[in-house]
């Protein structure tokens, strides 16, 4: 990703950059909240994302669940 630019003139902000403003401004406009509120959604996620690993079989799954450490 690396440093954030701002948009040319004329052109609209990115998808991405709006939900991250949304998630500053639901904080209350603290960006370090915001991250970690973010942070926490990936891990719980992330979570889920291991269970269905163990519930689902490689070939059912065609493959997409890549064989990774947690």
């Amino acid at each position: 990703m690396g440093k954030r630019q701002n948009a040319p003139n004329g052109e609209a902000v990115s998808e991405l950059e709006q939900a991250a403003q949304r998630a500053i401004e639901a904080a209350g406009g603290d960006a370090v909240i915001a991250l970690l509120k973010v942070l926490a959604r990936n891990a719980e996620l992330e979570h889920e994302l291991a269970l269905s690993r163990g519930a689902v079989s490689n070939g059912f799954s065609r493959g997409w669940h890549r064989t990774r450490p947690l």
